[in-house]
């Protein structure tokens, strides 16, 4: 059999103990967080040669192959049904911090926090904030262009990235592992790659931009009566703080209910029954004189009617508390089963969507439950939405639509994988889609890199496993 001969000649290529297949391959998909389905096998290759020599061979059978990070994903970006998935698992390891050039290289497997603690172990700081933090890794930020908790301050992981090591659909490696933040030498090629989903190319070691380590952090929640007042306190803030201001993360009345009542671990840090409550954060170099700007700014809200009340952390333990009640989504399966939304639209905008979102739900099913969070600060909302498995396609149509004549986006930081291809022509415009399909040609012929995810490319013979 074909598969037979595949896998021994990748089984000579990368060694033995990097090939899993049978059941021990079908079982993993079981793990992660996101959908992946049974692998035919599983490569997991301990060096940027071997991705190399694993990829070439795959190219020349013509066999779909779907790059792995954590599997945190929520798109089913992963999903390699039968197909064979590279895992960057063994590729692990902070390689080297540069405190001269503010910068560190790492593998791509290597996790998040991982990364973020070698740096603070330098005195720098590599700001890209997670709830799946412990989980995630480096090649997958960069595949997903990760956002999270501080997107309003340091940007999404393209901003936060130097240099990337590339593997090619046909074993190529493209090395550029720049440490420059300017480099206007023709094209930035690893822009092409961040956000690309594994579809044009394997991660496999990236360099980091890193930053000073903050000397302070002021953490509050403030409550908010009316949502006209939280553009105006962002921009406050933003005023106020000099540039300190790192996250604004707004929270629905439901949502906050969810996580300050049992079996919750979070308790209310202020009474409910406002219609927001927004977790307020800023880091800087001075405590003293940084944590009496971030009162005075916060008491000038007060004043000018735009929180009705609010709590300052006064230790780590308590910004940790702040902290931990904004990480507790898993609540929302209280709500179960539920459909989760990961969308961004201008702040003007986000009002009247959500109101035309909740109409519609009760319309369509009375008493469908809505939960909506998020970095309402760089315009990304999440939606949770109660519903029943078989509802998916009500349900995705009565969240997405409405963004078409908003100009919003389906997505704001989880992608697109597989389960929003279908509705990729609400954010983007056929030529668009045209210019993106022309990219992944050039790249990836075979089409055998992620093939499906993102959009469908009627291009190469791809097989499968059967």
């Amino acid at each position: 059999m074909v598969a037979d001969a595949l896998i021994s000649r990748l089984e000579r290529a990368i060694g033995t103990d990097s090939v899993v297949v049978g059941e021990e391959a079908a079982m993993a998909g079981a793990g992660g967080w996101g959908r992946v389905g049974k692998p035919a096998a599983i490569l997991k290759p301990a060096t940027t040669q071997a991705v190399s020599e694993a990829l070439k061979i795959c190219h020349q059978y013509s066999v779909p192959v779907a790059p792995w990070g954590g599997r945190t994903g929520l798109v089913a970006g992963g999903w390699a049904d039968r197909e064979i998935a590279l895992s960057l698992e063994k590729m692990n390891k902070v390689e080297v911090v540069d405190p001269d050039s503010a910068s560190m290289v790492v593998q791509a497997g290597c996790p998040l926090q991982a990364a973020c603690e070698a740096a603070e172990a330098q005195n720098l700081f590599f700001p890209l904030d997670l709830g799946s933090r412990g989980s995630a890794t480096i090649g997958g930020n960069i595949a997903t262009n990760a956002g999270g908790n501080r997107v309003i301050r340091y940007g999404m992981m393209r901003e936060n990235v130097l240099g990337l090591e590339v593997v090619l659909a046909d074993g190529t490696v493209v090395s550029a592992l720049h440490h420059l933040i300017k480099n206007n030498a023709g094209y930035d090629l690893k822009q092409m790659f961040i956000g690309s989903e594994g579809t044009l190319g394997v991660v496999t070691r990236a360099v980091l931009r890193l930053r000073p380590l903050p000397q302070s952090q002021d953490v509050a929640v403030a409550a908010v009566n009316d949502f006209s007042s939280l553009p105006h306190l962002l921009h406050r803030l933003e005023r106020q703080l000099g540039g300190r201001l790192s996250a604004f993360e707004v929270m629905w009345a439901d949502f906050y209910s969810l996580v300050t009542t049992a079996p919750a671990n979070g308790r209310p840090p202020l009474p409910a029954g406002r219609p927001y409550y927004v977790l307020i954060e800023a880091l800087g170099a001075d405590p003293g004189p940084d944590a009496q700007t971030f009162q005075e700014a916060l008491g000038s809200a007060l004043e000018a009617g735009e929180i009705a009340d609010a709590v300052i952390a006064k230790d780590q333990a308590e910004r940790d508390a702040l902290w931990a009640l904004r990480d507790d989504v898993g609540q929302v399966a209280r709500n179960g089963p539920v459909l989760t939304f990961d969308v961004s639209l201008s702040i003007s905008q986000m009002q009247a969507y959500v109101a035309e979102v909740k109409a519609a739900l009760h319309t369509w099913k009375p008493g469908t439950s809505l939960v909506v969070f998020g970095h309402l600060g760089d315009g990304n909302l999440h939606l949770i939405v109660g519903a029943s498995p078989l509802d998916h396609y009500d349900v995705e149509s009565i969240v997405y639509r409405p963004l078409r004549d908003r100009l919003g986006s389906i997505s704001a930081e989880h992608g697109v994988g597989l389960d929003k291809r279908a509705w990729l022509w609400v954010t983007r415009s056929a030529e668009e889609v045209e210019v993106m399909r022309a990219v992944k040609r050039a790249l990836d012929p075979m089409n055998i890199l992620n093939p499906g995810k993102i959009f469908e490319v009627s291009v190469g013979g791809a097989a499968v496993f059967s």
